[in-house]
C-alpha cells in the first residue's frame, strides 16, 4: 500500500460535529463491523461485529443462568391463528410483520408470521407444559434472530432482520412476576453499565409507550453524544394477558385453576450501535475493554532488526497464557503508522509497541485507546499493568459517558424549556399521565417520552404541557 493510500485510509471518517449519522455510518463500515445486505432493510455482521455481539452474549448469558434461567429454541414460523389470539399484541405488531404465504410449489392453507417475537409460540407450549404449581415458575430463554419489516432502517440500530435474546417466563403470583421483571432490567443495566461502560437511565414506559400485550413496561435508556435516547432493553410483565388468551392455567396450591403470571424481556445487536455511539471519537470506535473482541493488539517496531520479532512473539504467548485477548499484528506490508491508525479505528483498548530501544530497556510502550496517552511499561510486570491500565481505561469510558450524559439532562417546568432541552439532550419533567399530553409533545417537539424513573423525587408540581398538578417525573428526549 502507497503512501497515499495510507493518507487516504486516515482521513474517511467525517467528524461527529458535521455530521453525527454520516459519522456513524462511516465508523461501522470502515471498521469493519457491518456491510450491506442486498436483502432490503438487513445487514451482514461481519467477524469483527459478530465478535463483539459474542462477547455481549457471553457476559448476558451468564448472568441469566446465575438466576435461574435455561436456553431453548423455538421456531422461526409462528401461524397466523397464534398470533391473533392476543388482540393488543397483534395490533401493535401487525404493521411489521413479514409472512410466509407458499412453501415450494405449493399455496400453504395458513400464512406463517416469521417471528417479530417470541409470545405467542412460547404460550402455545406452555399451555401444554403447565400442570400444576409444582411446574413453576418455568424461565426460558432463547437467542436468535427476528424480522420486522421496518420502514426505515440504519445497521445495528433498526433493521429488519436483527439478532437477540428473549426471555419469556411464568409464574404462581403476580408478586413473583413484577420481582422477575425488575430482577432482569437490573441485570441489563449491569451489562450495559458494568460491560459497556454505558449508563442508562431506568423506570417505567408510559402506558402508550409499553409493549403491546403488556401490563407494564420497563426500560433502560441511553444517551448517545448527540443527546439523543438510544432503548437500550426492555423488560414486559403481561400479568395473565396472555395466559387468558391461550388458556395457560395451573392447579393452584388450594386445588384451583389459575391462570399464570408472564413476562418477557429482551436486548439485541442495537446494543453494539449503542457502544458506537456512547463511545467513539473521531478516529472511530472505542472499546471498552471488558466487551472488546481484542483488548491488547501488539505491533513490532523496526520488525526487520533483529530480536524485535521473537520479543513480540514472547510478549504475545505472555499475554495470552495471563488470559488476555490479544493481537499480534505481524503483518509486513504496511507501515506501523497504518497499523496505529487500523487498529485506533478498531477501537482496540490497548496498543503495545516493541522496538529496539523498548527491548534494550526491558519495556513496551503501551498507548491507551481512550485518551490516546502513551507511556513505557516495563516487561517484568507486564501483565499485572496492562491488567490495571485496562481497569482505568473502561472506567474512564463510563464517567466520561456519565458526564456528558449528567450535563445534558435538564429540570424543565414549561414547554419552551422542553423544546429547548430536547434539542440536545433529555429534559426532566413533570406530567399530569394524559396520553394527550405525551401526544402534544411528540408533535411540537418530535420527543417521545422515554421512561419514568424509580426515583420519583419532584421537580416540580404542575404538569410540563398542561400545567395541572402532576406526580409524575419522567424523561423526555429524541430518539434513534
Amino acid at each position: 500500500m502507497g503512501k497515499q493510500d495510507e493518507k487516504k485510509f486516515v482521513e474517511h471518517i467525517t467528524p461527529r460535529s458535521e455530521d453525527f449519522s454520516q459519522w456513524y455510518t462511516d465508523v461501522i463500515l470502515q471498521s469493519e463491523l457491518v456491510d450491506y445486505a442486498p436483502v432490503r432493510g438487513c445487514m451482514v455482521i461481519r467477524p469483527y461485529g459478530y465478535a463483539i455481539w459474542e462477547r455481549i452474549q457471553q457476559e448476558a448469558d451468564r448472568r441469566f443462568k446465575a438466576t435461574g434461567h435455561e436456553n431453548v429454541y423455538m421456531p422461526l414460523l409462528i401461524p397466523e391463528s397464534l398470533l391473533l389470539k392476543e388482540a393488543e399484541h397483534v395490533e401493535g405488531f401487525a404493521p411489521e410483520v413479514a409472512w410466509v404465504t407458499q412453501g415450494g410449489n405449493e399455496t400453504l392453507q395458513e400464512r406463517l408470521a416469521i417471528r417479530p417475537t417470541s409470545e405467542t409460540i412460547f404460550c402455545a407450549m406452555y399451555s401444554k407444559w403447565v400442570g400444576s404449581w409444582r411446574d413453576l415458575p418455568m424461565k426460558y430463554n432463547q437467542w436468535c434472530n427476528v424480522m420486522r419489516w421496518e420502514k426505515s432502517t440504519r445497521p445495528f440500530l433498526r433493521t429488519s432482520e436483527f439478532l437477540w435474546q428473549e426471555g419469556h417466563t411464568i409464574h404462581e403470583t403476580p408478586e413473583e412476576a413484577q420481582e422477575e421483571t425488575l430482577q432482569m432490567l437490573d441485570v441489563y443495566r449491569e451489562v450495559a453499565e458494568k460491560e459497556l461502560a454505558m449508563p442508562v437511565l431506568c423506570g417505567r414506559k408510559s402506558d402508550s409507550e409499553k409493549f403491546a400485550g403488556a401490563v407494564a413496561t420497563y426500560s433502560m435508556e441511553a444517551m448517545m453524544q448527540d443527546g439523543k435516547a438510544l432503548q437500550a432493553g426492555t423488560t414486559h410483565n403481561f400479568g395473565t394477558n396472555f395466559a387468558e388468551a391461550f388458556e395457560i392455567q395451573y392447579l393452584s396450591r388450594d386445588g384451583k385453576l389459575e391462570y399464570v403470571h408472564e413476562t418477557s424481556w429482551g436486548i439485541s445487536t442495537r446494543l453494539i450501535g449503542a457502544i458506537i455511539m456512547t463511545h467513539g471519537d473521531e478516529r472511530g470506535l472505542r472499546l471498552p475493554p471488558r466487551i472488546a473482541p481484542i483488548q491488547i493488539v501488539i505491533v513490532p517496531i523496526a520488525a526487520h532488526k533483529g530480536g524485535v520479532t521473537e520479543k513480540a512473539n514472547e510478549v504475545f504467548r505472555q499475554l495470552t497464557d495471563a488470559g488476555f485477548r490479544v493481537k499480534l499484528d505481524d503483518r509486513d506490508t504496511v507501515s506501523p503508522g497504518f497499523k496505529f491508525n487500523d487498529w485506533e479505528l478498531k477501537g482496540v483498548p490497548v496498543r503495545l509497541e516493541i522496538g529496539p530501544r523498548d527491548i534494550a530497556n526491558d519495556q513496551a510502550t503501551a498507548v491507551r485507546r481512550d485518551t490516546c496517552e502513551k507511556a513505557p511499561v516495563a516487561l517484568k510486570t507486564l501483565a499485572e499493568d496492562l491488567r490495571k491500565l485496562l481497569d482505568e481505561i473502561q472506567q474512564n469510558l463510563f464517567d466520561q459517558a456519565a458526564k456528558l450524559r449528567d450535563g445534558r439532562i435538564t429540570d424543565v417546568h414549561d414547554m419552551s424549556e422542553l423544546t429547548e432541552a430536547v434539542q440536545t439532550g433529555f429534559a426532566k419533567a413533570m406530567w399530569c399521565g394524559d396520553p394527550a399530553c405525551e401526544d402534544k409533545i411528540k408533535q411540537e417537539t418530535t420527543a417521545t417520552s422515554r421512561n419514568m424513573p424509580f426515583d420519583q423525587t419532584p421537580v416540580g408540581d404542575a404538569c410540563v404541557c398542561c400545567g395541572r398538578k402532576a406526580d409524575k417525573v419522567i424523561y423526555f428526549a429524541k430518539a434513534y
